[in-house]
C-alpha cells in the first residue's frame, strides 16, 4: 500500500465540512432548533473514530453563524426563537465567524481538551479542574465565560472533547454550570464511553448516539480522501475500520495495512507456528520507538481474540473458557508492557505461544 497523507489532507474536527453517515443525529439537532426550545446542554456519544468532534464543531459553527436570524431577546426554555427551519447543519466554512472559531479568536466560542504535559510534551490523561476553572486564563475559565454577555449578541458555545478525561473536580464544576445554565449558552460533551460519566451529568444533557458507520460509507471517505488507493488496499481497510473511520485511517498510515497482513499471516498457520516470521515481527516491535507498530499488532490480536471468542460461544462452548483466558491474560500484558515499557518481542512472544497452546485443545 502506498502511504497516503491522510492528516495532511483530511481537516480537524473543528473545520471539516462532512459529516459521514449521521444524517439522523443531525436531524434530531435541527428539529430541537427549529422547534424554538433548544435544550442547553448535549451529549454526543458514541465508539471512537466515528465523527463525534466533527458533529460537536459543526454544531457548534451551526449555531454562532446563524445569530443574527434570532430574537436576541429569547431565552433557552419556552421563549420564542424566530423559526428560519433550516435543514442542514452545513455552513460555508470560509466566512468570518467560522474563521475566528478555528483560530480561536471567537469571544462566544470556548473548546477544552487535555492540555500538554510541559515535562513529557504529550497530551495529560484528564482534563484537570485547573483547565476548567483556571483563573490565570480567562478563557478558559467556563464561570467567567458564561458569565459575560454574548460578544455577538447570539450564542455561546462550550465543547468538551471529550468529557471522558474530565477529573472528579473538574466533572463537578461542569455540572455546577449544568446545573445552573444561563440564558443562550449551549454546552456540548464528547464522549467515548458516557457510562464514565457522573449520572447528575447524564440527566441534565439531551443525547446524540451515535451508530458504528456502515461499510459503505467509510469506503466514500477513504475514496474521497484518497482516489488512487488500490481496490484491494481499500476493501481491506473497510474490513479492518468496523465501522470506525478512525480506525481505518490508524491503519491507513504507518505502515498499519502491512502490520494487520503479517498479523494474520502468522495467525493463519495456527495451530503450527511461523517461528521465523513471529520473532521478525517481535524485532520489528522492538525498533518501533514510537510505540505505533507495537498498539496496532496488539489491537489486531485482542480483535481476533474477541471474534474467536464469539464464534466459541455460538458453536463451540466446550472451549470458550481456555480462550477467555488467554484473552484476559492478553489484555494484561498489553496494558503491563505499555506501563512498565516492556519487551515488546517477548510480549508478543509469550501471546503466540499461549495463542498456540489454546489452539491445541
Amino acid at each position: 500500500m502506498d502511504e497516503f497523507d491522510y492528516e495532511a489532507s483530511i481537516p480537524l474536527p473543528i473545520a471539516n465540512p462532512d459529516l459521514f453517515g449521521h444524517a439522523e443525529a443531525e436531524a434530531k439537532f435541527l428539529d430541537s432548533f427549529n422547534s424554538g426550545r433548544l435544550p442547553h446542554a448535549w451529549l454526543i456519544s458514541g465508539p471512537p473514530g466515528i465523527g463525534k468532534a466533527t458533529l460537536a464543531y459543526r454544531i457548534a459553527r451551526f449555531v454562532l453563524t446563524r445569530h443574527s436570524s434570532l430574537d436576541k431577546t429569547a431565552g433557552l426554555f419556552g421563549d420564542n426563537l424566530t423559526q428560519t427551519n433550516p435543514t442542514s447543519l452545513a455552513v460555508d466554512i470560509t466566512n468570518p465567524i467560522c474563521r475566528r472559531i478555528f483560530s480561536g479568536g471567537h469571544a462566544d466560542f470556548l473548546s477544552i481538551e487535555r492540555s500538554i504535559d510541559e515535562k513529557t510534551g504529550k497530551k495529560r490523561k484528564e482534563i484537570r479542574v485547573d483547565e476548567v476553572r483556571n483563573k490565570k486564563d480567562e478563557f478558559r475559565n467556563i464561570a467567567r465565560f458564561l458569565s459575560k454577555t454574548p460578544a455577538e449578541g447570539g450564542w455561546r458555545v462550550i465543547i468538551i472533547d471529550s468529557a471522558d478525561d474530565l477529573n472528579t473536580w473538574a466533572a463537578n464544576t461542569v455540572l455546577k454550570t449544568l446545573e445552573e445554565p444561563p440564558k443562550r449558552a449551549l454546552l456540548i460533551l464528547v464522549s467515548n464511553n458516557p457510562a464514565k460519566l457522573l449520572p447528575t451529568i447524564h440527566s441534565r444533557c439531551r443525547r446524540l448516539t451515535l451508530n458504528l458507520l456502515p461499510a459503505k460509507t467509510i469506503n466514500k471517505f477513504l475514496q474521497k480522501y484518497n482516489p488512487q488507493m488500490t481496490s484491494d488496499d481499500l476493501n481491506q481497510l473497510v474490513e479492518i475500520a468496523d465501522g470506525s473511520i478512525g480506525r481505518a485511517l490508524e491503519f491507513s498510515k504507518d505502515g498499519g495495512l502491512d502490520i494487520f497482513r503479517e498479523v494474520n499471516g502468522i495467525l493463519s498457520t495456527l495451530p503450527q507456528l511461523d517461528i521465523p516470521r513471529l520473532h521478525h515481527l517481535g524485532d520489528k516491535l522492538n525498533r518501533d520507538k514510537s510505540g505505533k507498530v507495537s498498539e496496532l499488532t496488539f489491537d489486531i490480536i485482542s480483535r481476533w481474540l474477541v471474534n474467536v471468542i464469539k464464534d466459541l460461544a455460538k458453536n463451540d462452548k466446550r472451549r470458550l473458557d481456555r480462550w477467555i483466558e488467554v484473552w484476559e491474560n492478553t489484555g494484561r500484558l498489553i496494558n503491563d508492557t505499555k506501563r512498565l515499557n516492556l519487551d515488546s518481542k517477548q510480549v508478543i512472544l509469550n501471546t503466540f505461544i499461549a495463542i498456540k497452546s489454546a489452539a491445541n485443545h
